[in-house]
């Protein structure tokens, strides 16, 4: 993916895309060539339906429930394939971005950009974040690549693309960009609307459990605050699972569970995965309590 500067945000086009093939032929042998030419047609379909069959099944980038509202805006180029994504109700910045399907953090590009490889030729495309995911990172699908934000843009909101690499070298450019099929719907949007919302179905029953954070938690190899490997950053992020460990106290307030988790941020050396941040960062919930935004109880390790 390269030299990718997004237009100014304003707003959705849907311009139906025609490709026209032109086959040269020897008048001498029409028939034949004719005859080559519709040949050529229904491999080209056929291939074109298997490129189809090949995509992932890409799920909205967000916490399983979460609905976000799809649109565009004229300039977008191309108007009708470019998605701009805003969650509903507001906290648009702070929230989690998930992979759409499984994959490998391909490259960072700015502003706030990253593209995941989904191997098969197909690319999703993030842009305005204010973390992200290091290239290289190996994420599941529903697995944390960023932190919507504003950079690079004057109102917090997600842009998202799907690519497809028609021409096989192994990159994801503007020009391959096709329309995006969400969670089996196909979005020809246009500046014009309407804007749907959709309520993500990423990593639902995947036994991550969705929490908020008020500050950057220090990850450590074990709840006894053993060997930090890392940080995870403030906002919304999934966690596994608990276990009792050393107290973490401010004042009044205190915590000994811990939560297992992978980390935003991993220190040179340390591996960042099964590490624990410790449940006192938990915005929601009061001391010796390790619940989910929804409620539940996170279940023990």
């Amino acid at each position: 993916m390269k030299g990718r500067v997004p237009a100014p945000l304003v707003f959705l086009t849907s311009l139906g895309a025609v490709f026209v093939l032109a086959s040269g032929f020897s008048w001498a042998n029409a028939s034949t060539a004719n005859a080559s030419a519709a040949n050529a047609s229904a491999a080209n379909a056929s291939a074109a339906t298997a490129k189809a069959a090949a995509r992932p099944d890409f799920k909205m980038p967000f916490q399983c429930g979460q609905r976000w509202q799809l649109t565009t805006y004229t300039g977008h180029n191309p108007d009708d394939k470019k998605l701009d994504m805003f969650r509903e109700g507001g906290g648009t910045s702070g929230s989690a971005v998930l992979a759409s399907a499984a994959g490998r953090v391909h490259q960072w590009f700015d502003p706030g950009g990253v593209e995941i490889d989904h191997g098969g030729g197909w690319f999703t495309v993030y842009l305005h974040m204010s973390a992200r995911a290091p290239v290289g990172t190996v994420v599941p699908a529903g697995g944390w690549i960023g932190t919507a934000g504003s950079v690079g843009t004057g109102v917090a909101h997600l842009h998202y693309e799907q690519l497809y690499d028609s021409n096989g070298d192994g990159d994801g450019e503007t020009d391959e960009m096709v329309h995006p099929v969400i969670q089996g719907t196909e979005y020809r949007l246009t500046p014009q609307g309407p804007f749907p919302f959709v309520t993500s179905a990423n990593a639902c029953g995947s036994g991550q459990y969705w929490v908020d954070t008020f500050a950057n938690a220090t990850g450590y190899k074990d709840a006894q605050m053993n060997d930090a490997q890392g940080l995870l950053y403030a906002g919304t992020n999934y966690v596994y699972c608990k276990v009792w460990g050393r107290e973490v106290r401010s004042g009044d307030q205190f915590n000994h569970w811990w939560l297992r988790t992978d980390l935003d941020e991993v220190y040179p050396g340390k591996n960042g995965r099964n590490a624990y941040v410790s449940a006192y960062y938990l915005s929601r919930w009061g001391n010796d309590e390790a619940k989910d935004n929804n409620g539940r109880e996170i279940p023990n390790c």
